[in-house]
């Protein structure tokens, strides 16, 4: 045969040879793996297993490099190597590559060392080290799998000094920051109320994202007379200043240094675009203007860059990410490819159904539609009940259910728009003593004594760390006041220099003098400390802290259960330390780095059996076997401020989607009839994004006295200015498992909810009665209970709560639980007393 012809079957058969070691993948996450040259846009739709494809695709670039993707053939390739791929690609379909068919089909494998592979929180990229490894065993530990900000960290303690600082500097997380401003709000007497710490640092934040200086910022300001962005612009000038003096950096800085640190440097730039040949960035749908510009340009010479995501889950606009990073990727990249991953794994068709229903009324996407394998399942159904307090106590009654049922409440989330929100299902939970976390609490490593101990370990490394020092110069007592505090942070600032160093020459200050031996006595343990972390271990240097300062000490004195779990949580530090150490060999720097950069994400402990309640926000990338979307309507969700703004309603029904994707199994949405919210009552109606869903993929129950007292009724509008009432056909408190209104004779409507019944199709109902309350003196102490969801106790202890009361009751399997009697006795059966002694 002719050598054009040679190689074409040569190039044909060695991807497929190639191709066979992935057939445990779908046909399209196969074809974005073996896809290994230039720009890759994967449009990865929710649960389509995009971990599971950049796991792969690492994989195959590590093996056989651009084997399955380039048209390079050797030239000492002979014919029976062709019929040697040839006749394994029919012949063994299964079977494992031989060394021999291996070597044939490796053109240029990658260096493990050669590939960044990017995401955005620490858990994440964690899952992604673990799976590599499991994948590539000891490759894993030199590919660069991390966060932006570890990677921007990483270069920057290497080169930061070109930008004038010095390597040994700190991260300040957002509490830090707000500290920062609310000193610098302070010294400038300017009100808080006015401008709100938070508030200023989203200003700056943004400047940052645009690459827009303080003195731009400022400038710009003064040429536009605009008084506030004046203030605001001093304020991002100072705090600039303050976090340049400190050696220190804030999230934002660890991008735009480390951008800033690439356009002006094109030996650092040619360095990381000659190491990297591959670049991957997860969640691509999430960035921001100076992580699209970190990313394009490590990817800037060879153009490798394959980035993941899924426009339809954009929802940080809030957080400065643009969706518009993925929707023109085509445009930066006229060469790439597009690969669409639609087929789900995690939930089943109707939950699917609803979710492609919402979604396609969005303007603004790259357009995919999930499917799966799984069974159709249960519908999602809506459920409207009269009040916040009814909705609680709906969610409530399914969470019990669900329990003597066997499953796990951690199997359940609460989702809903706003935190305020939280508030009634709090009160419901604990009545029915639900256990419960919300999702976005004090996490560990915000707890007060942990920031103590880790204001030390910063200040012990980079001692001109000023917000760090404040915290702790007098952290435990030891006579340093607030007034010295502020002397030496004024003459600190009058000789623009860090405050450790006036403080550390107290005498030579005369406002000083009075405390100047308190005060050179701190730095003096500063110093031994720094001296020690040159030469001991991280944990060895922990214990050495916690005796030479007296935290410890201080905390052992007061003997309380606050300052127990205080103890507790500071010993527990230890064990992090002792497993990064384990896990990472770090030193003190790389140790600060990842515990700056956690987020609540990452601090989630699977381990415990609770529902989780969180913002739908919080709930992007986990997945749920239950998900209640409570709050589903009008003004609410989607809020009032989106209404009317094209732009921001189609980021809420983003929301709505990424909401309907976590559900695995069963999804429950609810409204109100009316709802209190910040102290005022206001009638509520369903959420359009309710309405967008084909009434064959959603069941509506109405479990409200719809002729009663509310005398509200709803609009359901098509999209298309129709509106159908739906009002109540009885004042008996019922369900019904379709959509319970008087349907007028339209075919829009028909069509927009085929399958709904018309008024006559409705089964007759029997009266409802709901049950009286139980008395407070149903139940006595001693008495053998069986629960319905917590199985067997004892009730210890009953106190008195008005017209209620509270139980104390010991279970058999979960231990004591306190619940409220009107809440519980419907779960609760009274047994024989199994021993009389009681």
């Amino acid at each position: 045969m002719d050598r054009n012809e040679f190689e074409k079957r040569y190039i044909k058969a060695r991807r497929e040879a190639i191709g066979l070691q992935f057939t445990h993948l779908n046909s399209m996450q196969r074809e974005a793996v073996l896809t290994t040259q230039g720009p890759l846009l994967l449009l990865a739709g929710a649960g389509s297993g995009k971990t599971t494809v950049l796991i792969n695709r690492i994989e195959n670039l590590l093996k056989y490099g651009s084997g399955s993707d380039c048209e390079y053939v050797p030239a000492f390739a002979a014919e029976e190597d062709l019929i040697l791929l040839e006749n394994y690609v029919k012949t063994t379909p299964n079977a494992p590559l031989t060394p021999q068919i291996a070597d044939l089909c490796a053109v240029d494998p990658i260096k493990p060392w050669r590939i960044i592979a990017i995401t955005f929180t620490n858990k994440a990229a964690g899952e992604m080290k673990t799976r590599l490894e499991k994948t590539v065993q000891e490759s894993a530990e030199d590919i660069w799998a991390m966060t932006f900000h570890s990677a921007c960290a990483r270069m920057l303690r290497r080169d930061v000094d070109r930008l004038g600082y010095d390597r040994s500097f700190t991260i300040y997380d957002t509490t830090d920051a707000a500290s920062l401003m609310k000193r610098i709000l302070k010294d400038a007497d300017i009100d808080e109320k006015t401008f709100p710490p938070k508030t200023v640092l989203t200003y700056i934040s943004r400047a940052k994202d645009a690459m827009i200086s303080a003195e731009e910022f400022l400038e710009e300001a003064e040429k536009n007379y605009d008084a506030r962005r004046k203030v605001i612009g001093r304020l991002y000038l100072e705090y600039s200043n303050r976090l340049k003096s400190s050696n220190a950096v804030d999230f934002d800085d660890l991008l735009l240094l480390t951008v800033k640190l690439l356009m002006d440097n094109p030996d650092i730039l040619q360095y990381y675009q000659s190491r990297f040949e591959h670049v991957l960035v997860d969640e691509y749908q999430d960035t921001n203007n100076l992580q699209y510009l970190f990313a394009s340009a490590l990817a800037g010479g060879r153009r490798n860059i394959c980035v993941v995501g899924d426009d339809d889950q954009s929802i940080y606009k809030f957080r400065g990410a643009t969706i518009e990073n993925i929707l023109s990727f085509e445009n930066r990249y006229s060469e790439a490819r597009v690969i669409r991953l639609e087929q789900n794994y995690r939930s089943t068709g109707y939950i699917l159904s609803a979710a492609n229903d919402v979604i396609k009324n969005n303007a603004g996407r790259k357009g995919k539609k999930l499917w799966t394998q799984k069974e159709h399942g249960e519908k999602p159904a809506l459920h409207v009940v009269e009040d916040e307090r009814a909705e609680a106590q709906f969610v409530a009654d399914k969470l019990m259910e669900s329990i003597s049922a066997g499953m796990n409440l951690r199997e359940h989330a609460v989702l809903y728009r706003m935190n305020a929100q939280s508030n009634q299902f709090e009160t419901a939970f604990k009545r029915s003593g639900i256990p419960y976390r919300i999702f976005g609490g004090t996490g560990f490593y915000e707890r007060a004594e942990i920031k103590d101990m880790l204001a030390y370990l910063c200040v012990i490394y980079n001692p001109n760390d000023d917000v760090r020092l404040l915290r702790i110069i007098n952290n435990p007592p030891r006579g340093v006041g607030l007034t010295t505090q502020q002397r030496a942070a004024g003459t600190a600032a009058g000789l623009n220099t860090p405050i450790y160093e006036v403080v550390r020459n107290a005498q030579n200050h005369e406002i000083l003098k009075s405390a100047a031996g308190r005060l050179i006595q701190f730095t003096d343990m500063i110093a031994e400390l720094r001296d020690a972390s040159e030469k001991i271990p991280l944990d060895e240097l922990y214990d050495m802290l916690l005796d030479r300062t007296g935290y410890m000490r201080m905390l052992t004195e007061k003997d309380t259960f606050e300052n127990q779990n205080r103890i507790e949580n500071v010993r527990e530090l230890k064990t992090n330390i002792i497993r990064f150490i384990n896990d990472n060999g770090g030193n003190l720097f790389d140790f600060l780095s990842e515990t700056a950069l956690f987020t609540d994400l990452d601090r989630d402990d699977q381990s415990v059996d609770r529902v989780l309640m969180m913002t739908m926000h919080s709930a992007k990338g986990l997945e749920f076997d239950t998900v209640f979307i409570v709050g589903a309507e009008e003004g609410l969700f989607p809020g009032m401020r989106t209404i009317g703004d094209h732009g921001e309603m189609e980021e809420e029904r983003r929301l709505c989607y990424v909401a309907i994707t976590r559900a695995m199994r069963k999804l429950y949405f609810t409204c109100t009839r009316r709802r209190m919210l910040f102290g005022k009552t206001s009638s509520a109606e369903p959420s359009r994004f309710i309405r967008e869903i084909d009434g064959d993929n959603i069941d509506v129950f109405d479990r409200t006295d719809r002729f009663g007292s509310s005398g509200l009724s709803y609009d359901f509008n098509d999209g298309d200015g129709f509106h159908d009432e739906y009002r109540g056909l009885s004042n008996q408190n019922h369900a019904t498992s379709a959509f319970p209104s008087t349907f007028p004779s339209t075919p829009r409507y028909k069509q927009a909810f085929p399958g709904a019944p018309m008024p006559e199709q409705l089964p007759a109902r029997p009266a409802f009665e709901a049950p009286p309350p139980p008395a407070v003196n149903s139940f006595k102490e001693g008495d053998a209970i069986v629960h319905k969801a917590f199985g067997p106790g004892i009730v210890l202890k009953i106190s008195q709560a008005g017209g209620d009361a509270l139980l104390e009751i010991d279970f058999e399997r979960d231990g004591m639980k306190r619940m409220m009697l009107k809440s519980t006795a419907r779960y609760l059966t009274k047994q024989k007393n199994p021993d009389p002694g009681i």
